[in-house]
């Protein structure tokens, strides 16, 4: 199982970004997806997440109308579209999954993107 994210950067206040989180290695479209996010200092938090048929969708309340979580399966992509971005929105993005394997549970994280809201 892998996960690759990108799209990350530096972003002035009110600005957009796309984050992009490429799957590997097991059946994407079975699984559901979550992007969460660390800021320094701050303990790891759901920012969205998305279930296996696309269709169910979850937000923290920070980023409720900000955020736009999606799912390409023909791509085994996720995709977390932040709008209207602020400067607490800075962390490193992480994408997240768990599998099952051999009839146990297994949690998969990428490695991380970056991004800073700054003026």
């Amino acid at each position: 199982v892998q996960l690759v994210e990108s799209g990350g950067g530096l972003v002035q206040p009110g600005g957009s970004l796309r984050l992009s989180c490429a799957a590997s290695g097991f059946p994407f479209s079975s699984y559901a997806m979550s992007w969460y996010r660390q800021a320094p200092g701050k303990e790891r938090e759901l920012v969205a997440a998305i279930g296996s048929a696309g269709i169910r969708t979850k937000y923290a309340d920070s980023v409720k109308g900000r955020f736009t979580i999606s799912r390409d399966s023909a791509k085994n992509t996720v995709y977390l579209q932040m709008n209207s971005l602020k400067p607490e929105d800075t962390a490193v993005y992480h994408c997240y999954t768990d599998v099952w394997i051999g009839g146990s549970p297994y949690d998969y994280w990428g490695q991380g993107t970056q991004v800073t809201v700054s003026s």
